[in-house]
């Protein structure tokens, strides 16, 4: 039998791919994270589905279970909000279902600053001002980040800066950023996105965080930072360009 990774989405629950609910409707045994994944989503598993909220269980115990369900020959759906690739904590997972030798896959899902994007109705990378989007968070009481990777030294490549689980510390960020973007760089605080509390906040570094402050927001939100988020003037891209031969490869 198989586990099965899958990402559920950003919040919204029509937001799961197709092979995703198509694989948690053949799963006898679903593994949610609660406090994330949207219980609407539960009604695609089989009626007869064991359910299990893992916000309050430890690494240890999510492994019992999927080893569990294995052994009695079931294929199981572990729920993760967004997508599996970033801030999922499926690493830990898969390395312990591979000592145990159980199967599993990954069903890809929308990430949570594709959601925040959408809600801003922008898109990351322009032409001629920016084509790189950054995707961290910053240290604190849980894992430390990497030498090398805190915000400060990101900052100075100038691009497009996605924070996840930052939201709370919102006055580190723009004070690490501001030396290297400026207190007028475009600036947006994306809560809930695709739910229907969403809360969508525009700005600058310069207020950003009074926004935030003002709006309550401390957690669940995606913040960005850079100058592709205001950015009116550029030049077309080559895809759609009048210019480009379309007879060549």
């Amino acid at each position: 039998m198989t586990v099965y990774f899958i990402g559920a989405g950003p919040g919204a629950a029509d937001l799961i791919t197709v092979r995703g609910a198509r694989t948690l409707a053949a799963c006898r045994v679903c593994l949610y994270a609660g406090s994330l994944v949207p219980r609407e989503l539960l009604a695609e598993c089989p009626d007869d589905a064991r359910l299990v909220d893992t916000a309050q269980l430890d690494i240890d115990a999510i492994t019992a279970e999927l080893v569990a369900a294995h052994q009695a020959g079931h294929d199981v759906a572990r729920l993760h909000s967004g997508d599996p690739s970033v801030f999922s904590a499926v690493n830990e997972q898969m390395r312990r279902l591979d000592e145990a030798g159980v199967p599993y896959e990954v069903v890809p899902g929308v990430p949570a600053f594709a959601a925040a994007a959408a809600a801003l109705k922008r898109e990351l990378t322009v032409p001629t001002v920016g084509q790189t989007v950054i995707l961290t968070r910053i240290a604190q009481r849980a894992t430390a980040m990497p030498e090398g990777e805190d915000l400060a030294t990101l900052g100075r490549s100038g691009a497009l800066i996605v924070l996840h689980l930052a939201a709370r510390y919102v006055d580190r960020v723009v004070a690490e950023l501001l030396p290297h973007y400026g207190a007028d760089c475009p600036a947006a605080v994306v809560a809930m996105a695709s739910r229907p509390d969403e809360l969508v906040l525009r700005g600058t570094l310069d207020d950003i965080a009074g926004q935030v402050k003002a709006a309550g927001v401390i957690r669940t939100a995606v913040i960005m930072v850079g100058r592709t988020l205001g950015a009116a003037q550029f030049h077309d891209s080559h895809l759609y360009s009048p210019a480009r031969d379309r007879h060549t490869c």
